[in-house]
């Protein structure tokens, strides 16, 4: 087990258990009663640490080396079931970028993801789970076909940002992440999406765009990672805890402005801790979700989905029936209104005009 900076209490409280267990099968020495002691002080210990942790300590949380990664969870979701499509039908098969079929109790799922590596082989393969452009057309292309067979699509969400290199530049990177969210936007089938892990920048919102966004407890999700944007403010990562607490990232923010939907608990000490705990709580909410959007129809899902995206930030300037969004329309104020009016329009500038020449003529 590897632990953070700020675990290191923990490290050693959970060391000293180790070496107890040990004296206790090594000797004839009963140490049950100190065993018993120092498990109750590292379950006190535990709750000290994470119940105050920081946004900063959350996010080294979210890059936990021992975390699950996409393929770990989906697997485990499908208890095996999986079976990876590959390719864009365009340029080539983006490592980064997985998806495919699988099934959870009898339900199908297409499953989409950014995965990253387990060693620094595997991260290179994965290019630390950064996206090329032809990993977001062929996770549009998954999308295609789940709607044409009605089948719900699950997006897990695991990425630093969208691939920032020349060639990703140069083959359409922006593009591909605006042509997804547009046809995330009109996909007649089911979409769920869940932070489990770093939710960054455009590469997390090219396949973050669902009727339900769920960020499991020890997760972020901003425009810029706080290293980032305190290089980009104070020229320094020295300031990266600061850039933390002031982007409003961790999910309970993400809650509050009511840009997710739901928090999903992880097991105390991050989702690494107790994968089969997580792996529950995680098939407990997608079975709910489902349940929900099987009731309503393709239109219905649509629209709604539309309107939970247009209610974001719109509490002013824009008059609408919170019930009813499809009437939403922009309130025009009263500069748009006499530029509507061409009679007060003309009159203005004759105005102005008269003005003009009252004011030469004194010269």
């Amino acid at each position: 087990m590897e632990y953070l900076d700020f675990e290191t209490p923990l490290k050693d409280l959970e060391d000293q258990l180790i070496e107890c267990k040990l004296i206790g099968d090594k000797s004839d020495i009963d140490v049950s009663e100190t065993c018993k002691k120092l498990t109750n002080k590292i379950q006190e210990t535990k709750k000290q640490i994470y119940k105050n942790i920081t946004p900063w300590q959350r996010v080294q949380l979210s890059r936990h080396p021992s975390r699950p990664y996409t393929l770990d969870y989906i697997k485990a979701l499908t208890n095996n079931t999986f079976l990876e499509l590959h390719g864009d039908r365009n340029i080539r098969d983006d490592k980064a970028m997985i998806g495919g079929l699988g099934k959870i109790n009898d339900q199908s799922y297409m499953f989409i993801g950014q995965q990253k590596g387990y060693n620094t082989k595997t991260r290179q393969y994965r290019n630390f789970g950064m996206a090329n452009p032809e990993g977001y057309r062929k996770a549009l292309r998954l999308m295609k076909s789940a709607e044409k067979f009605n089948i719900p699509i699950i997006t897990l969400i695991d990425t630093p940002g969208a691939y920032p290199g020349l060639e990703a530049e140069e083959r359409g990177q922006g593009e591909a992440i605006a042509k997804n969210l547009f046809e995330m936007f009109k996909l007649k089938t089911q979409i769920i999406c869940i932070v489990i892990g770093e939710g960054a920048s455009g590469g997390a919102l090219g396949i973050g765009i669902g009727d339900s966004v769920m960020m499991l407890e020890n997760t972020w999700y901003s425009v810029i990672s706080p290293e980032s944007c305190s290089s980009i403010l104070w020229r320094s990562w020295d300031f990266k805890e600061k850039a933390a607490e002031a982007l409003k990232l961790t999910p309970h923010d993400m809650k509050k402005n009511n840009l997710i939907d739901k928090i999903i608990s992880e097991p105390l000490g991050g989702a690494h801790r107790d994968r089969d705990q997580m792996l529950e709580s995680i098939r407990d909410s997608i079975s709910k979700n489902l349940s929900y959007f099987k009731d309503l129809s393709s239109e219905e899902i649509m629209n709604e989905r539309k309107n939970k995206f247009l209610k974001i930030g719109r509490n002013q300037g824009f008059i609408s029936n919170s019930e009813d969004l499809s009437t939403l329309t922009i309130k025009n104020n009263n500069f748009d209104k006499i530029l509507k009016s061409k009679k007060v329009l003309i009159g203005s500038i004759i105005v102005v005009l008269v003005l003009l020449i009252a004011v030469f003529s004194l010269f």
